[in-house]
């Protein structure tokens, strides 16, 4: 059977405000404007003749993904409604995005088979925004490589006109709890992306803030240092956690600046992995 080779990539939060807890849905509502990087995971999928569906983590942030994934989940729900014709599938997927870094790799991975299965005709445009929502809250975000804002009521638009910085990812040793840190979160923000166009849509990303930085930072000490050191850099336009962390990134205009820093920071923080792309 041929084998399919899929490139599954990292999403980022420039903006991330937590708008207020929904008391009925016990969760936080939020609104997000992201962007997507040239980090990728490498997802390899073929048919195969068997009773259940493989499927194996290889590279180097393979290590502890528990069975029970968001592949898994999705594979299941796909099953359960007979979306798949009752075919089953070998998937290994490499991992290069780090785990409990922000960065999404196990919900884009999910994003990028459910963008597989339509392009073979085996889901319709419906299906894989259902299937999304119910795979995950974040999946949503990369049925494509498009930077959009995702609304407070789950609602998505597509953005043009973001700048594709370079960027650093500087990940520490570590990563975060999602779970924790939206416990622990004390911070909520007005809306901010209602009109997101020309020097407004700019603004926003230049002089926005990720909300859930407070409470990881209260929950992880060590992070807040990192970022208070990456802070010192005046080549960097910005300098932010994406998502619910432990990845923070510095955000540059030129290429030349963003490997200056990596020079900078893995002699400065080597204990930190640091990794240098691009938005796309």
């Amino acid at each position: 059977m041929r084998v399919y080779r899929i490139s599954s990539q990292a999403k980022i939060n420039l903006n991330l405000n937590v708008i207020k807890k929904s008391q009925s849905k016990g969760i936080h509502l939020i609104e997000t404007l992201v962007c997507f990087i040239k980090l990728s995971d490498k997802i390899f999928i073929n048919k195969i003749n068997s009773n259940s569906h493989k499927i194996l983590f290889t590279g180097k942030y393979s290590q502890g993904i528990s069975k029970k994934n968001t592949i898994k989940k999705l594979l299941n729900l796909l099953d359960k409604e007979k979306k798949l014709k009752n075919n089953k599938y070998r998937i290994i997927i490499k991992k290069e995005i780090p785990q409990q870094s922000g960065m999404g790799g196990g919900s884009m991975n999910a994003a990028s088979l459910l963008s597989f299965f339509y392009k073979k005709n085996l889901l319709k445009l419906g299906d894989i925004k259902k299937f999304a929502i119910k795979t995950g809250s974040d999946v949503i975000l990369g049925l494509n490589n498009i930077p959009k804002i995702q609304y407070t009521n789950g609602s998505i638009r597509e953005l043009d006109g973001v700048k594709k910085f370079n960027v650093l990812i500087v990940k520490p040793p570590f990563g975060c709890s999602t779970k924790k840190i939206y416990l622990n979160n004390e911070t909520f923000s007005r809306s901010e992306f209602k009109n997101t166009k020309g020097n407004i849509l700019k603004n926003v990303i230049l002089y926005g803030k990720n909300d859930l930085e407070k409470s990881a930072f209260k929950l992880y000490p060590a992070l807040e240092k990192i970022k208070e050191l990456l802070l010192k850099n005046k080549q960097a336009k910005f300098v932010r956690m994406t998502g619910s962390g432990s990845a923070i990134i510095m955000y540059f205009n030129s290429n030349k600046y963003a490997k200056n820093a990596l020079k900078i920071y893995k002699r400065k923080l080597n204990n930190c992995l640091c990794i240098l792309t691009k938005i796309i």
